[in-house]
């Protein structure tokens, strides 16, 4: 075969010794005999390690996969930091799994391993949404817990989110000190897999009725609800773990008119209805949009695999159905929550509102005007998840989100929740019918008062070790030749995350951007106009998110505006990408 070169080699007759076990083996002998290189190249160049999302990857064997070995290892990595942190205490921990292949023989290999390593084990009997793991770690005091999801990668992606006390992902320093724990593990033999069955502990539907009531307290206008119960409303889980929870939960809230997208209603790691089980997607969604059109429904919604994210489909002013995209369905979100809550006199106690840096600066405009403050964080839930633990009892979080169709209402959870969304989805729903209004009708009058936002991400997949190394490449070229102008219009400020740096284009200065390094570009015109540039952490991708803002004079005016801003972001992309 063609050679690999000294390294590589070295940990292929690592993994083809019997460390490893027989299937591993003939596996990887196949990929030599069939002269892979690439494919061994790939699976073996790196470490799997954690990114904005913790550990994720294409299944398969190699230590850039995931794997029984990987997943062992990263766990028993976590195992020997969670006992350095917490010495001499009971430790618990919470591990769940979605519907993809291997999660759930996965999750049992994670609780093998804590309880190997005298952990106690709370392991979900069967597949649960992300959010619901996160709730659970909380509702039974765990210093950890991790969930088997690649949430919504393509079918041939599994990975392994791995969370802290306060129910929310790893941040730092646990982050970077777990993976130092786990990269000190250079043995196959120093992973633990015997597990002591008394240590493990199974948790069935009984937190489901508790996670739906801790949500249902959080109902703003539980008047609204019981008008309009009846309230036409169509869920896809996507073949996901959304089909545990959602219809529960919305049944809890009142609504007895959810019908269900029979297609995709089966839990399926094989997604045979769609290429990419993500809401962002056209595609995925367009089943539920059928079934919406057939039942002439107020609203549709559609969870991801592992239902952290959702999507929805609304009545447009021609009485067709439209898809809103992730800013849009946060900026509802935050407009209804306010508003609800500054007419119920509920603006107390410090509130605030959170958006990542790459979401539409609609959501500051509307918590500005409710006199709300807002804060902005780093791409990746967790961020906000670590502000919320960080602020405490010291302030109250109401609403925030991601672009990237993460939502969460409340604060029993510190991820994103499509659960929790889905409700307060439906009962914005139904609140506006109540008083004359669809959802669509909501977003025009947000774009009257605060002006049109349009935003388009542009995602390019780089894939293997040479595709990471393009990334890099484009964004040090980036960096090196800073655009002066985007479309045609001047830039006057870029901000470097990853030098912790923002810098006036005019005058030269400079001032600190005051939140942890990360690798994004940030490209903002006289216009107000904003471009980011910013690698996927999660997934072999670089992104460019555009945002461009116009005055709306009246609702008349909509679609002609829309067409103008699409060719004023289309140029604007072109000069960067």
């Amino acid at each position: 075969m063609n050679s690999l070169d000294q390294e590589l080699q070295a940990k292929v007759n690592q993994w083809l010794s019997s460390e490893y076990d027989e299937a591993t083996r003939a596996a990887l002998q196949i990929l030599i005999d069939n002269n892979e290189v690439t494919e061994l190249t790939d699976s073996f160049y790196k470490d799997l390690e954690f990114g904005t999302g913790g550990l994720r990857g294409i299944m398969g064997v190699g230590s850039n996969r995931i794997n029984k070995y990987t997943i062992g290892k990263a766990t028993q990595g976590l195992a020997n930091y969670l006992k350095k942190q917490f010495p001499n205490q009971v430790i618990k921990v919470a591990v769940a799994y979605d519907s993809r292949n291997n999660s759930q023989s996965l999750g049992t290999l994670v609780a093998d391993v804590f309880a190997a390593n005298g952990i106690q084990v709370y392991l979900f009997n069967e597949l649960r949404p992300t959010p619901v793991l996160s709730f659970a770690i909380r509702h039974f005091g765990c210093q950890s817990g991790v969930m088997l999801t690649a949430s919504h990668n393509p079918k041939e992606y599994n990975g392994y989110k791995a969370y802290w006390n306060d129910g929310c992902q790893l941040t730092a320093p646990h982050d970077t000190n777990v993976i130092t724990e786990v990269n000190a593990i250079h043995s196959v033999s120093q992973i633990s897999f015997q597990p002591i069955p008394e240590n493990i502990i199974p948790v069935g539907d009984e937190i489901d009725e508790i996670y739906i009531n801790e949500n249902k307290k959080l109902s703003i206008h539980p008047e609204a609800v019981e008008a309009q119960k009846d309230l036409k409303i169509v869920f896809s889980p996507i073949h996901g773990t959304g089909i545990t929870i959602v219809p529960k939960l919305l049944e809890a809230w009142g609504f007895n008119n959810v019908s269900i997208v029979e297609e995709q209603a089966t839990p399926d790691g094989n997604f045979p209805t769609v290429i990419y089980p993500n809401p962002e997607e056209e595609d995925a969604m367009a089943l539920a949009k059928r079934k919406g059109e057939e039942l002439d429904a107020d609203l549709v919604l559609a969870t991801d695999p592992d239902a952290d994210r959702v999507g929805i489909a609304v009545k447009n002013d021609k009485g067709s159905f439209q898809l809103l995209n992730g800013n849009q369905i946060g900026s509802l979100l935050v407009y209804y929550v306010l508003s609800s809550k500054k007419e119920q006199n509920q603006l107390n106690n410090n509130p605030y509102v959170v958006k990542t840096i790459v979401t539409t600066n609609l959501q500051a405009e509307i918590a500005n005007h409710f006199n709300v403050p807002y804060y902005e964080t780093l791409t990746g839930f967790k961020y906000i998840g670590e502000l919320m633990t960080k602020l405490g009892d010291s302030a109250t979080y109401l609403v925030g989100g991601e672009e990237s169709y993460g939502y969460l209402v409340g604060s029993l959870v510190r991820d994103k929740d499509a659960p929790n969304a889905c409700a307060f989805l439906a009962e914005m729903t139904a609140y506006y019918k109540s008083k004359g209004k669809s959802l669509y009708e909501v977003l025009l009058d947000l774009y009257q008062e605060f002006g049109c936002y349009q935003e388009k991400l542009v995602s390019l997949t780089k894939k293997g070790k040479a595709g990471a190394e393009e990334i890099k490449a484009m964004m040090s070229n980036l960096r090196a030749n800073l655009p002066k102008s985007l479309g045609g219009i001047a830039v006057v400020e870029v901000r470097d995350y990853e030098n912790s740096v923002a810098i006036d284009i005019a005058t030269g200065t400079k001032k600190v951007i005051d939140l942890p390094k990360s690798d994004v570009l940030q490209f903002i015109t006289v216009d107000g106009d904003v471009i980011s540039a910013r690698p996927s952490g999660t997934e072999p991708k670089i992104k460019f998110y555009c945002s461009v803002k116009a005055p709306l004079t009246a609702k008349s005016h909509y679609e002609q505006l829309q067409k103008e801003l699409a060719t004023k972001v289309d140029q604007m992309m072109a000069d960067i990408i």
